[in-house]
């Protein structure tokens, strides 16, 4: 079974959000476009209460983009985005939800940061995602989703990890780092995940 995974197209993630991908509303189309060709459709959605640790805002001192040490990790510190319940941890109003199946909610540990849509950053908690793709019987995954270089990157490589055949919609993965982000895909490359083009997945 063929599976869209769309990984937090949330409004804080475009323009005009708190923590907008360059880019990032060209990725609705791309999105809307391709969901006929699968046979499940599931999203995952940041959702992070107001008091998480990976807001800047909750460092006094801090700011955005800074990095600090979080529990044993290395955190990087964000503007307040995808709170649960506002209008920018929604779903884009132009994004086509019909067929989603699921949603699989992330970050909600205000301790931890959550960038798959598999584990929390240190793989202490699962959302389930894994355990419903193998009950639906889907094993052949395509990601698109925000940011290509971030959250979608962690969902790709967890899903290998998780023994998924995997496929990145690059051009609906628009990533908040350009450059580091060819070298991300070069690393899924090595892992065996394929890259795609929307075009490639008209249904």
């Amino acid at each position: 079974m063929k599976c869209l995974v769309m990984v937090d197209i949330q409004n804080d993630f475009i323009p005009g959000g708190s923590l907008p991908v360059p880019g990032g509303d060209r990725i609705i189309p791309a999105g809307n476009g391709i969901q006929g060709a699968f046979d499940l459709v599931i999203a995952t959605q940041d959702w992070h209460p107001p008091e998480h640790l990976s807001f800047a805002s909750n460092h006094p001192g801090r700011r955005p983009f800074e990095t600090i040490t979080l529990g044993n990790m290395e955190q990087t510190l964000w503007p307040d985005h995808c709170v649960q319940g506002s209008k920018g941890a929604a779903f884009p109003a132009n994004l086509k939800t019909a067929r989603v199946e699921a949603i699989f909610r992330k970050g909600m540990d205000p301790g931890i940061d959550s960038y798959s849509g598999f584990f929390d950053n240190g793989r202490l908690k699962t959302t389930g995602l894994a355990g419903y793709l193998r009950e639906k019987g889907a094993k052949d995954l395509y990601f698109c989703g925000l940011a290509g270089d971030i959250c979608v990157y962690f969902t790709v490589k967890d899903a290998v990890a998780e023994g998924f055949s995997s496929t990145l919609i690059e051009d609906a993965a628009p990533p908040l780092d350009g450059e580091g982000y060819q070298k991300k895909i070069l690393e899924l490359r090595g892992m065996g995940v394929r890259v795609a083009g929307s075009e490639q997945i008209r249904p």
